[in-house]
């Protein structure tokens, strides 16, 4: 498996006119390859019918972030109900959900939705906006809840339930400078502006060098509070040096396949964050009894990069080796992807791991589960409310990420400390996440957009905003809301596909290639075929 066999298969660079279309006919359900490698050959191309068909889902995707999108102040609501005519917007936003709006805006001028006067229009009014709303200026970092249709900073939590210290979160400032990268490449018109934001925000204050003492290099931490807040204990102190004091959530991440590692990837490109910090993350955690209480026990090898031992260990599933997440989702996995194309810069990790975890996506929701249907990722519950969601056999988290309703955990024990608890479990009401398969699509093109297809002609799971945010297989029963997150997931996969690769295009150039590319090829995973 190579990166040129999988950019030369997977990425139709398809002009915007390619997508304008109103029908299309949904294929037959998917079998899954034995040869994970599979996910990567044969000679797929879209065919007239797969573009109108993703280029009608492309611009309702679209029809739902405008209707989430605040007329005066150009931010996004996080999440609105089903109607797109006369929204219902949630009163609160986040630096990620601002970001995907940015990128999605870029996707949709490069898929001919809207006009290059649009669009600059549209990315220019928000980031004026966010050069205005109160932010922690010496770190150039944003809160993480804002009212969108003011700018304003929530002093209380989105359910409106308790008084809150606003947080600066270290993730969610990642994937708001990850969407400034995009525009100040994408929109030429918008680069000052845009680099008048991201010029500002040093993510050094997230790296504590100190966060795994004797290894030689630290870790990222989730976040710090401006002020104390009365309700949590938190570390004091500065790791940027420059600036007052901030106070710590005494949360790191510490395992590498997570959405997270988008803020390091950042950090690094700027200067900000050294590069060893990228191998100082867990792979798995340790094959020791003193890790017992994750869901199964790893395998794998110890090398070293940059001087930093790494075990490079693997999960085992349905004949496959591969990293875990810490939920087993999509979300995690994936997301990163969008923006740097990890499977053609590193061949021998992500670009092994990724195929391998659609492919276990594929072959739990289709032949594990028996759904008919697969795709699992953090969404709105269709009961209400909102979950977590995940094949649980390639996460790491004890109580897992379960694939249904009812919750179902797997757990296979840890081989020679202690018994698992449901290694072969019966699973129930299987939750399928839309923007999940679309995650999967740059990886399995013909399998995503079939599985899509069907949950929306076969589960109706879809309306004038797109797809629903998830379908319970078996009930029936819909979340019927979009969030904005989930829907710009959705936009960034489109316009990678079936848009000339225009997100990882424009993140990666610059210094995200010259100092991240070399970082992340020199690694080997262990994972594979048993």
């Amino acid at each position: 498996m190579t990166a040129t066999i999988s950019r030369r298969t997977l990425l139709a660079a398809t002009g915007s006119a390619a997508l304008i279309g109103t029908t299309a006919t949904a294929g037959p359900s998917y079998a899954g390859p034995r040869d994970p490698a599979q996910l990567l050959k044969g000679s797929w191309q879209p065919t007239r019918e797969d573009k109108a068909l993703v280029g009608r889902w492309a611009r309702d995707t679209w029809r739902s972030l405008v209707a989430m999108t605040d007329e005066r102040t150009g931010l996004p609501a996080d999440n609105i109900g089903a109607s797109v005519t006369d929204p219902v917007r949630s009163k609160y936003t986040s630096p990620t959900n601002i970001g995907g709006y940015l990128w999605s805006t870029v996707v949709a001028r490069q898929l001919g939705i809207i006009s290059p006067q649009e669009s600059l229009r549209r990315i220019t009014q928000t980031l004026t906006t966010m050069r205005t709303v109160d932010h922690h200026e010496p770190s150039g970092m944003y809160f993480n809840w804002y009212d969108e249709a003011t700018g304003e900073v929530l002093h209380v939590d989105p359910d409106g339930t308790r008084e809150i210290t606003p947080f600066v979160s270290s993730v969610d400032n990642g994937w708001f400078a990850a969407a400034l990268m995009v525009v100040r490449n994408a929109e030429p018109r918008a680069r000052a502006l845009a680099d008048s934001l991201l010029g500002t925000m040093n993510f050094a204050y997230y790296y504590n060098p100190d966060a795994r003492p004797g290894l030689g290099a630290g870790l990222m931490r989730g976040g710090f509070f401006e002020t104390p807040p009365p309700d949590e204990e938190t570390d004091k102190g500065n790791h940027a040096g420059t600036g007052p004091d901030v106070y710590y959530r005494k949360f790191h991440y510490d395992t590498c396949n997570t959405e997270a590692r988008i803020a390091p990837y950042i950090g690094i490109a700027l200067g900000q964050v050294p590069p060893e910090q990228y191998f100082a993350t867990y792979r798995v955690f340790p094959d020791s009894c003193d890790w017992s209480w994750v869901e199964q026990k790893a395998r794998g090898v110890h090398r070293k990069y940059l001087g930093i031992d790494v075990f490079e260990g693997t999960y085992s599933y349905r004949g496959m080796r591969l990293v875990p997440s810490w939920g087993g989702d999509m979300f995690e996995s994936l997301m990163p992807d969008l923006f740097v194309p990890e499977s053609r810069w590193a061949p021998r990790s992500w670009g092994i791991n990724h195929p391998l975890t659609v492919r276990a996506h594929i072959e739990h929701g289709m032949d594990d589960a028996k759904y008919g249907y697969w795709g699992f990722s953090p969404a709105s519950n269709p009961k209400g409310g909102y979950s977590v969601y995940g094949v649980d056999a390639i996460g790491m988290d004890p109580n897992g990420y379960p694939s249904d309703l009812e919750a179902t955990n797997y757990d296979a024990g840890f081989e020679g400390c202690r018994e698992g608890t449901n290694p072969n479990p019966a699973f129930g009401d299987g939750v399928v996440t839309p923007h999940a398969a679309f995650l999967a699509m740059q990886y399995a093109p013909r399998q995503a957009i079939d599985n899509l297809g069907r949950i929306e002609s076969t589960l109706k799971a879809y309306s004038a905003g797109g797809f629903y945010d998830s379908v319970a297989v078996r009930s029936g029963l819909i979340a019927r809301r979009y969030l904005s997150l989930d829907q710009a997931m959705v936009m960034g996969a489109i316009g990678n596909v079936f848009g000339n690769d225009v997100i990882r295009r424009n993140f990666s150039a610059g210094a995200v290639a010259r100092k991240v590319r070399p970082l992340i090829a020199m690694e080997e995973f262990t994972a594979g075929l048993d």
